[in-house]
């Protein structure tokens, strides 16, 4: 099964529609930022499952499965031990390949422990 991860501010819905165009994936794992009405009927359209943490607002909350909510919920784990690091969380790397490489480096000693 593949997957989609996107990260959550107020305003990433703007960036959502370029980013998954021409991209298939079986589900979308997000949080409340991506509680959008047009995000999920886009997803029943693909025929993807939805896995999204919603806004508290949401008149008729959607059915999620807490199989992969959980799954959603270590991602999230993750990203927040990463962002312990605080050359990560700062992004004092002045290239994407040596950003990159970091996170790698810090995801196998998060590994290791």
């Amino acid at each position: 099964m593949r997957f989609v991860l996107l990260p959550g501010h107020r305003f990433d819905t703007v960036g959502v529609a370029p980013l998954i165009d021409g991209i298939s994936f079986d589900a979308m794992l997000a949080d409340k930022a991506f509680d959008s009405n047009w995000i999920i009927a886009e997803m029943n359209a693909r025929g993807a499952l939805i896995c999204i943490s919603q806004h508290p607002r949401r008149c008729k909350p959607l059915a999620i499965d807490p199989d992969i909510y959980k799954c959603r919920h270590l991602i999230e784990n993750f990203f927040c031990k990463l962002k312990e690091f605080k050359r990560i969380s700062m992004r004092a790397d002045k290239t994407d390949t040596y950003f990159k490489a970091m996170i790698y480096a810090v995801a196998a000693l998060i590994n290791s422990r």
